[in-house]
């Protein structure tokens, strides 16, 4: 016979959820079969698994330490080595400074992406156990293009995983990213639109009346200064869709530099020579969550170009505020 208490991380879950978890191996059908046997209890009384756990509750599971041996596979994680930058930090939620070329989530079961980097680096700092990933696995609270730089919300509890799904759900966040864009802009614009997305190609674009299978999107600008050849924007996203800062930006004609997919063939050699760019200069740079503003400073090689192409003081100026 064992018995465990119900923590904060597996609690809000349904029982049989949990089970799941717990004996890892075991047919959901044994499970179902325990519970109606009486064989597993919560708080000493029966239950059908459909029950709403809650910290501190008594799961106790009245089979031999062999049974339960046999259906309960403790798992090993491979560490790696993380490639970002902790912007902030509590009991719930980590920020990160993602580097463009790294996955928010995997793609492919051999990808390594920000959920690796992050759970190992949470187990490196005694944060959490391999034991705590049975029954919650940290994980980002959104998601990055592989290209994309800047600020990355990862939950690190059940509490934090929830409330930012909340918060994101009622759009009570807000987000702002910086990119150069090819052209010189002068004045700020909300533009409107319709994306529609090719699954095949993972492509989408942008059409300006309403059309079957597009979704509506909203994206404001803000110029923070140009070059006369390029424009540094603060974009807020209004809407979010795949892909939509770097598609609606290249339907009004100023492509994101840097951009394979969408930005300009012209524009993106000279960046390539100059600069041996090979990805979108697109960065998460702030974001206002539960009162607090949370900011990614630009990665090395994003300040080069703007220091290169004299745009590097209207960068500085725009960070002290």
């Amino acid at each position: 016979m064992q018995k465990f208490i119900v923590t904060p991380n597996e609690a809000g879950q349904r029982l049989d959820k949990l089970l799941f978890k717990y004996l890892n191996l075991a047919p959901k059908s044994f499970i179902y079969k325990m519970l109606r046997k009486k064989n597993i209890t919560l708080n000493h009384k029966k239950c059908d698994g459909s029950e709403k756990t809650a910290v501190g509750d008594e799961v106790s599971l009245w089979l031999a330490d062999e049974t339960i041996e046999k259906f309960r596979e403790a798992k090993h994680f491979d560490r790696v080595p993380w490639h970002f930058k902790v912007i902030f930090e509590d009991e719930d939620l980590l920020a990160v400074n993602k580097p463009a070329g790294l996955l928010s989530q995997k793609s492919k079961p051999e990808d390594i992406s920000a959920n690796e980097e992050a759970i190992s680096y949470l187990l490196e700092n005694h944060v959490i156990t391999e034991k705590s990933l049975e029954v919650f696995k940290p994980s980002v609270c959104h998601r990055l293009d592989r290209n994309t730089s800047g600020l990355l919300i990862i939950g690190k509890s059940l509490a934090g995983s929830q409330r930012m799904a909340e918060i994101l759900k009622e759009r009570i966040v807000k987000k702002y990213y910086l990119c150069l864009v090819d052209g010189m802009l002068t004045e700020p614009k909300h533009i409107q639109g319709y994306l529609i997305k090719d699954e095949k190609t993972n492509q989408v674009t942008v059409s300006e009346k309403p059309v079957s299978g597009g979704h509506h999107i909203e994206t404001l600008y803000e110029p923070v200064g140009n070059n006369s050849r390029q424009t540094l924007l603060r974009v807020e996203l209004l809407t979010g869709r795949t892909h939509q800062i770097r598609a609606h930006l290249a339907s009004v004609g100023h492509g994101i530099i840097g951009d394979g997919k969408y930005g300009s063939e012209r524009a993106n050699d000279y960046f390539r020579k100059h600069y041996h760019l090979r990805h979108q200069l697109l960065h998460s740079w702030q974001m206002e969550v539960d009162g607090r503003r949370l900011r990614a400073p630009l990665w090395p090689e994003f300040e080069a170009i703007l220091k290169g192409e004299h745009l590097w003081s209207i960068y500085m100026d725009l960070q002290k505020n």
